[in-house]
């Protein structure tokens, strides 16, 4: 036979529908315990509450860090009703039963998406009490009931009164599976918070990796109509990124829409700049830096039009009439912008399928305590790695031809290197005066990478710069670069045959430049 409620503990951090809830227990006759501001909160409603302390015997200390840690409440709940040698222990050691433990949490992770939340802050908002009462509760869950969410509240009323003052079993248990979900998760949060507080090392990788995501939307459908797919987003979300994003207009989002826009979203955050980057298939198909985002847009565009079209553009400046005019004649999937302005906005509403999303680019890349990590499933397990965001640095470039590169060749390497980490390798990016010619990526050898860039370059490749994502293992590829006309090239170095290709920069009039940085991406 179920027992009778008889005795509730109550200690919530969210008091949503909190007193009326409770109200309706004291009816039932159900005795209240209660801490600290839940208590006074009860009081200050008229509902007479035993506090914590004249329940245990024993006063709250330590600023409310131990309060409810007491063999009394743990005791009262984890007593089995129906074990003679613990009704034994429970009468010895004057212990009375708690039937039901009303509970939630510490915000920590409120607190936590606060940027500018300290560590000591974020640590004082640590529960242990609370998950400790509730795990109790869920272990017990065939004589208490462990209550975490207050959207729950009516529906156990409504079953209390049916049933004169008990709840199902079948109840009990389902009450106790959401308190360990809920705990559970709880922990997750706190461990992965206290992991991103130091720079992630090869050391770092913890032995057991948690990853604690929530539900920011369902998608239209996966990278196929006939996959299934939704989008997850990390519980304290940087900005600018597609889990900040507001979504204006246009279609529901694809899984290929979101990887194609976060794909053209860090491209377009490598610039400074007015810039634009197209994206089509994961892969940029246009960069172009400019005055403002129509002109950044025009050149993005005309750098390969046939790719472009049905792409996703990305701008890291505000888009301008002029720019929504321009993009209004070409099929687009999506567009992504920090804001548009209003006459941008009329203009693009008349082309109601496009996706229009803005995210704010005021604030950092990664809020204080962002680490970026990379994961990426494998068949039967995870790939964990940190984001490849070494940036290059002029100091430490090296000329290692007869020829100089001059000023300009400099600023459209420098260009042209931002670009080429964004595509898939083996990858060649081709630019001029800040605007890609050519690119060529994803290829299985990088001589046909550089041939496929140069065809898409067309006659605009003479005098143009070649960015390569990591060294040349032959000539092969100078050779070509220098047949089409190129005038630059830089590239990470490190090849056994690096001399090899030095030297066909020599006898070209190439002038090449190490970076000893490589930039695969796979």
């Amino acid at each position: 036979m179920e027992r009778k409620i008889e005795r509730a503990i109550v200690s919530v951090s969210d008091k949503t529908g909190l007193i009326p809830f409770i109200t309706e227990l004291t009816k039932l006759g159900v005795e209240i315990i209660s801490t600290g501001g839940t208590a006074k909160e009860l009081m200050n409603a008229g509902i007479p509450v035993k506090q914590i302390s004249e329940f245990t015997g024993f006063p709250e200390m330590l600023d409310g860090r131990v309060k409810t840690l007491h063999p009394k409440v743990h005791g009262g709940i984890l007593a089995l009703r129906d074990n003679p040698e613990h009704q034994k222990q429970v009468a010895q050691q004057n212990i009375q039963y708690i039937d039901m433990v009303v509970v939630n949490l510490y915000p920590f992770e409120k607190t936590i998406v606060n940027p500018a939340v300290t560590l000591e802050q974020a640590i004082e908002q640590i529960d242990i009490g609370g998950p400790a009462m509730l795990r109790s509760a869920a272990k017990n869950f065939r004589n208490v009931a462990a209550l975490c969410n207050p959207a729950r509240y009516q529906e156990i009323l409504a079953e209390l009164h049916t049933r004169q003052g008990t709840l199902s079993i079948e109840t009990k248990l389902a009450l106790a599976k959401e308190v360990f979900a809920h705990t559970s998760r709880y922990d997750a949060v706190i461990a992965e918070y206290l992991s991103r507080h130091t720079l992630v090392s090869e050391s770092d990788f913890p032995e057991l990796l948690e990853l604690t995501f929530t539900k920011k939307q369902s998608l239209r459908y996966g990278e196929n109509p006939h996959q299934s797919a939704a989008f997850y987003q990390s519980l304290t979300p940087i900005s600018p990124s597609l889990a900040t994003a507001t979504q204006l207009q246009g279609k529901e989002l694809s899984f290929n829409n979101i990887s194609d826009l976060d794909a053209a979203l860090q491209c377009v955050l490598e610039f400074d700049t007015p810039a634009c980057v197209i994206v089509k298939h994961a892969n940029p198909c246009g960069v172009a830096l400019g005055n403002d985002a129509a002109e950044a847009y025009q050149r993005a565009e005309s750098a390969d039009p046939v790719s472009a079209f049905g792409g996703v553009v990305a701008f890291n400046c505000a888009i301008n009439e002029t720019c929504a005019q321009k993009m209004h004649k070409k099929f687009l999937e999506a567009i992504i912008a920090p804001e548009l302005t209003p006459a941008a906005k009329h203009i693009l509403s008349t082309k109601p399928d496009v996706r229009i999303l803005t995210t704010d680019f005021t604030g950092s890349n990664s809020n204080v305590h962002h680490t970026n990590l990379v994961f990426r499933h494998v068949r039967g397990g995870i790939l964990v790695q940190t984001a490849d965001e070494l940036l290059l640095d002029e100091r430490k470039l090296t000329v290692v031809t007869k020829t100089q590169p001059t000023s300009e060749m400099f600023n459209d390497m420098k260009f042209a290197w931002k670009v080429v980490k964004h595509l898939k390798s083996n990858a060649i990016a081709i630019a001029k005066d800040n605007v890609t010619l050519g690119l060529g990526m994803g290829q299985t050898n990088r001589v046909d990478a550089v041939r496929h860039a140069i065809a898409r370059a067309g006659d605009k490749v003479k005098g143009a710069v070649l960015a390569s994502d990591a060294f040349f293992p032959f000539n092969d590829s100078v050779l070509e670069a220098a047949k089409a006309g190129i005038v630059a090239i830089i590239q990470p170095g490190g090849s056994k045959r690096d001399q090899d290709s030095i030297d066909a920069c020599n006898e070209a009039g190439i002038a090449m430049v190490f970076t000893g940085i490589r930039h695969f991406r796979h």
